[in-house]
């Protein structure tokens, strides 16, 4: 028990090391829907993505994330369609996804559904026939022969990586500073969104990003999520930032390589410390993981539930990629065309019962406006077991992260119970 009061400690010393920015009062107890425009529906518009937001709003969703709605390079592009993230205009629309007008009116349904919309934003790259090439050329990054190249780097399995459809921009130059910001600036003020998901934020320097965070927040208040794992991130500039190592404890979990040791590490001793009050976007799936990676079914098999389960009672903001509603079970095509299976929506109960669990808990709010991770013991080392508590609110999770059933005895409980295979238990006292 000395080792678990001890982990308690560290699980609750979580402290903000700067200013934070100031979350949007609607994102205390958000959750994020990320939408594939493309392949969302057989129409693949943003039409298509309108119809359904009544359904999503009825599932709980808070805050519905486009992925990149802008028209894609042609230069070099990848596949049929091309890659969503090689953006030939930033202030325009794919016309295979509609128009300006149609996003507006996407943007205004959400709006009166009570919902939020963020864009997609890639700020590191452009493609090749984006009219900054010709028009700014001392924006982009250049060889040693003065020529702009297609984006390069060091990967983490150490190679090199070469994205052949896009060119890399050059912060060292505050001209294209400007040029970015207002670029951003202009779906806020002009089209009505509430924020950004930034793309690779951390291959663009951080105080780009705090700067125009500083910018849009003079419009309204934005919403402001880093494709990124990085505590200096969240000082000035992001709500949010992608927890990538819960995640990989999730899918070894998945293959029978982690259980709830390594679960109970991760929450004592995470890899990094991040601020209070900043926020972890959690997630089982999203693009990148379901089309390079796979489904929900090949990479947690009979874990998924409980992985999900976890992703929204641990601290941080969870996900929903589009599809996981309908059961997903196929890797979605990046550069074709390859529409949702949505089938009769099986999952769509078990998405809005957790939503509205967060919603309805203040514990499991996000950032500093829940309650810390208390470590429980059940008598069971197998079960991961936890408590979270905000003023007089409290919930109590207990998962079974193994195949097998497992006993377990809560303090107060008159004797053992039994949970079953890859199954939880949520508590919230009356």
């Amino acid at each position: 028990m000395k080792k678990l009061a001890a982990s308690l400690i560290l699980a609750t010393l979580f402290t903000a090391a700067h200013a934070e920015p100031k979350h949007p009062a609607w994102s205390r107890s958000a959750n994020v829907y990320e939408v594939n425009t493309r392949q969302f529906s057989k129409e693949g518009t943003l039409n298509a993505v309108t119809a359904s937001l009544p359904r999503l709003k009825q599932m709980g969703v808070d805050i519905v994330w486009l992925m990149p709605i802008h028209p894609i390079g042609q230069k070099n592009h990848k596949g049929t369609l091309g890659s969503y993230y090689a953006v030939a205009d930033y202030t325009a629309v794919n016309p295979d996804y509609g128009t300006i007008d149609d996003l507006r009116k996407l943007v205004k349904q959400a709006h009166a559904l009570g919902m939020h919309v963020i864009l997609d934003w890639v700020g590191n790259h452009t493609a090749w026939d984006n009219p900054w090439v010709q028009q700014h050329p001392d924006w982009y990054k250049k060889n040693d022969q003065g020529e702009i190249y297609s984006v390069t780097f060091k990967n983490d399995a150490g190679g090199t990586e070469e994205w052949t459809d896009v060119v890399g921009l050059d912060y060292d130059n505050k001209d294209l500073w400007k040029g970015m910001t207002d670029a951003m600036a202009f779906w806020v003020k002009d089209v009505g969104v509430d924020g950004f998901r930034a793309d690779a934020a951390g291959l663009v320097p951080t105080a780009f990003w705090d700067q125009a965070r500083a910018q849009l927040d003079k419009i309204k208040p934005v919403f402001m999520l880093a494709e990124w794992n990085e505590p200096a991130l969240h000082d000035k500039a992001f709500d949010a930032s992608y927890d990538w190592p819960l995640n990989s404890i999730m899918k070894k979990i998945g293959k029978g390589q982690a259980g709830a040791a390594e679960l109970r590490d991760y929450v004592t001793n995470p890899p990094k410390a991040f601020p209070r009050d900043a926020y972890r976007l959690q997630f089982t799936n999203n693009h990148d993981i379901n089309s390079w990676e796979g489904a929900d079914k090949d990479l947690y098999g009979p874990a998924w539930g409980a992985m999900a389960v976890l992703s929204y009672t641990l601290p941080g903001i969870p996900l929903i990629y589009n599809g996981q509603e309908s059961r997903l079970d196929k890797k979605l095509e990046f550069f074709e065309k390859d529409p949702i299976d949505w089938k009769n929506y099986e999952l769509e109960g078990f998405f809005a019962g957790l939503n509205g669990l967060k919603k309805q808990n203040p514990a499991l709010w996000n950032g500093a406006a829940g309650g810390a991770v208390q470590l429980l013991d059940v008598g069971n080392e197998q079960l991961f077991a936890f408590k979270r508590q905000q003023g007089a609110n409290n919930v109590r999770v207990i998962v079974n992260v193994t195949g097998q059933p497992q006993k377990y005895k809560l303090a107060g409980d008159p004797g053992q119970a039994v949970i079953k295979p890859w199954r939880w238990r949520i508590i919230v006292p009356d």
